[in-house]
């Protein structure tokens, strides 16, 4: 186990206020710097590690943030440092996982409202009811969901090893829940059968082909770049599709001149921070839910220690099963 946490990094501190000169007032980036140094000192002082999802905004993701990614790993970071507090920056379903990893740490998230249209689409029931019906068909549950909904799944997936997952499970037919997009797209990369759920991420459903068909029309030579939770029309006229990380993966092997980055806005920002001679066109969508979490939310939570995460233990407990059967498989 690691037992050092990394306070967020200088040269970071520096990228990001070359990169908010662009677009902030002096008075603006003196007063985001005046939060990020008090978070910076506060979780010293506490022993907490703050996770930053890659839809944060630059000052979260490079300001206060130890570690930065996509949940799963994020949490499982956390799990392997000696932090009595984790403050997770993202949206509720991803602090719940946390929580289910780290059992014995207290959880914290800047806004207990921070939800998702997605996770939100389906609840325990609905899988409950399914099982009784299909008891031979196992119900795969993308990590996007509530607790008590992994709770009743057979294996949890990401969506950069959602196809492996189903390919190991001894099964012609699969319940993949709750995105049907990316349920469509994983099914492009499996011969079984996936049956769907009709749920939705409010963000990425939002892009359309003929957005890409624009872009190549102006930005001529442009690289697009879609996460799996888009339609199928956007994704087959795609240049990659991949989750976050992958995503990250690729501009870094590959270094486009012009990147369409057809995900939330944040996380082009974020890209833009880290790779300033990439030219990003527009378009992006923004995550509301994921913008309720800000540096005051972040102070306030990890100064008073509020908006503590609580999962059921007998619920944590059978949602930790299903991931990690999907970590015994690998990600």
């Amino acid at each position: 186990m690691d037992n050092t946490i990394y306070y967020t990094n200088m040269n970071n501190l520096t990228s990001l206020k070359n990169h908010l000169s662009k677009y902030k007032t002096p008075e603006e980036i003196n007063h985001i710097f005046n939060l990020v140094n008090e978070i910076n000192e506060l979780k010293k002082n506490k022993n907490a590690v703050i996770l930053g999802h890659n839809y944060m905004p630059p000052e979260i993701y490079y300001g206060v943030s130890d570690f930065t990614g996509d949940s799963l790993a994020l949490s499982q970071k956390a799990a392997n440092t000696n932090a009595d507090i984790i403050l997770f920056n993202g949206v509720h379903f991803m602090a719940e996982t946390a929580k289910i990893l780290n059992p014995e740490k207290k959880v914290l998230i800047a806004n207990l409202d921070a939800g998702c249209s997605l996770a939100e689409s389906i609840d325990a029931n609905v899988v409950k009811n399914f099982k009784k019906e299909n008891p031979d068909v196992p119900v795969v549950t993308y990590i996007n969901s509530t607790a008590d909904v992994k709770a009743e799944s057979d294996i949890v997936c990401t969506s950069a090893n959602a196809a492996k997952v189903i390919d190991s499970l001894d099964s012609d037919t699969v319940f993949f829940i709750p995105d049907i997009y990316l349920a469509k797209n994983v099914q492009k990369q499996t011969s079984k059968k996936i049956i769907f759920w009709n749920g939705k991420c409010m963000v990425h459903e939002l892009f359309s082909a003929i957005d890409i068909e624009m872009a190549r029309k102006t930005f001529p030579g442009v690289t697009v770049l879609s996460h799996p939770e888009c339609t199928p029309e956007v994704t087959r006229v795609s240049d990659y599709t991949g989750s976050t990380s992958q995503i990250e993966k690729y501009i870094e092997n590959n270094k486009p001149e012009k990147i369409l980055l057809l995900t939330e806005c944040s996380m082009g920002d974020n890209i833009k921070s880290s790779h300033p001679e990439i030219d990003f066109v527009s378009t992006c969508q923004i995550c509301p839910h994921m913008h309720k979490i800000t540096l005051e939310g972040i102070l306030k939570s990890l100064k008073e220690e509020v908006f503590e995460i609580h999962v059921d233990a007998a619920i944590a407990a059978k949602a930790a099963i299903a991931l990690n059967r999907m970590l015994e498989i690998g990600r």
